[in-house]
């Protein structure tokens, strides 16, 4: 094929591409870039007929299909709902289940959140993960409790000045529990644009994440507004999933152009992966026998960084530092010859990195206190030991009502379980 009828061929199919999504999206006000369809800077334009079509496929397959039994769809408020939202970030909704219904028992109002203890509400979330969710939600409910009277704001711009909401989540709130107009773009949200209108890019990403918000903006409807918000985290959640989308379920198939053009798998794209830094660290697990059985040393994490605010065993770089941090906690090992004792070492994964564990447990006895000592000397009959670093003899068989980081928690059962 020469040069001259290749770039006919080309021009036709362009062509024909343009004028099948000009049938889907008719000429209006509202521009969406199209990235991925050919010629370069193609621009896609969504008419308010086609945005209302789309809406209402989208209602009608969630009155039809969509989950409306969840125990956060039940007498629904911005608190209970803002409580879901929140534990349903990077967690599925059959783990999140469990949590939720606990964690309302326990704190049924934004009040009784506000003047629980910081402990009680992290233990609460231990086995989540991402705590800073959990203290973002216990200083909003202090701040709604303090500035609102304890009742959740409803101006959009109050919910997102609020600890640990951003938009996409203020307008779920809002939607969900007051049938506000404001679009959302969680997740879920994400892939069902992406694929339906082929937008090129990936989460993060800030051009793609504009133009997901621009197609968000249009597509919401005023009207039943909660019902679209919930019908589209569904249909993310239940049919256009990350992988094997079941698109023959989908209300929207006629539209989709990633299953028009059987991308389905390239949209969102994947973020380009970096290597995940690896680092190590050694758990001393101080143990000492009492009467009353077993206990174990832990210290309270500072509020910010890695498992804030949870309560974790001391870490140390090498072994040869073990001596040491003993004797500034007041303890040194017992004479028996198997006074340490090697865990199994094992990897715990964040999100940006991985941390290799090897835990170390140690049978201690406590040095009495010397005058002008420096050392922290916890009782071991204390439950709690203040500044500066909280301390806690914690009863392994007695559990505690307070936040574990995984790693602990992990740490915890083996010893339980000798």
């Amino acid at each position: 094929m020469n040069d001259k009828l290749r770039q006919l061929k080309t021009f036709f199919e362009s062509i024909c591409i343009i004028s099948y999504t000009a049938s889907l999206f008719k000429s209006e006000e509202t521009i969406i870039k199209k990235t991925n369809y050919p010629p370069s800077g193609q621009t896609v334009k969504i008419s308010s007929e086609s945005a209302k079509q789309f809406a209402t496929q989208v209602i009608t397959w969630y009155h039809q299909q969509g989950r409306k039994h969840l125990p956060w769809q039940q007498n629904k408020t911005p608190y209970s709902v803002w409580v879901s939202e929140i534990m349903l970030q990077q967690t599925q909704v059959t783990t999140v289940i469990g949590y939720y219904e606990r964690f309302m028992a326990s704190f049924p109002t934004i009040s009784s959140l506000a003047n629980a203890d910081e402990d009680k509400v992290l233990h609460h979330w231990t086995g989540l993960g991402y705590y800073a969710r959990a203290r973002n939600l216990h200083k909003a409910a202090k701040l709604i409790d303090s500035e609102h009277n304890g009742i959740f704001p409803e101006e959009i711009e109050q919910v997102i000045a609020l600890p640990g909401i951003g938009r996409s989540t203020a307008g779920a709130i809002l939607s969900l529990a007051l049938n506000q107009h404001h679009p959302i773009l969680d997740g879920n949200v994400k892939r069902v644009l992406a694929r339906n209108y082929l937008v090129e890019g990936y989460n993060g990403l800030a051009k793609f994440d504009k133009a997901l918000w621009q197609l968000s903006e249009q597509l919401t409807p005023a009207e039943d507004t909660g019902f679209y918000t919930q019908a589209m985290m569904d249909l993310g959640a239940t049919v256009c999933t990350r992988s094997k989308p079941t698109c023959e379920l989908c209300p929207v198939k006629t539209s989709c152009l990633a299953l028009a053009t059987s991308q389905q798998a390239e949209f969102p794209q994947k973020k380009p992966k970096k290597k995940t830094p690896e680092k190590n660290t050694i758990m001393v697990i101080p143990r000492v026998t009492t009467e009353r059985g077993d206990k174990v040393l832990m210290e309270k994490r500072p509020p910010a960084g890695i498992w804030g605010g949870l309560w974790c065993f001391h870490e140390v770089s090498n072994k040869s530092d073990i001596t040491h941090l003993l004797k500034t906690l007041g303890l040194k090992a017992t004479a028996n010859k198997n006074a340490q004792q090697a865990l199994t070492p094992f990897r715990h994964t964040f999100s940006h990195f991985h941390l290799d564990i090897s835990p170390i447990v140690i049978e201690c006895t406590q040095i009495e206190s010397e005058p002008n000592s420096n050392t922290n000397n916890p009782k071991i009959n204390d439950q709690e030991i203040s500044e500066p670093r909280k301390q806690k003899w914690y009863d392994l068989h007695n559990e505690a009502s307070v936040g574990l980081a995984a790693s602990t928690k992990k740490l915890i059962g083996l010893l339980q379980s000798y």
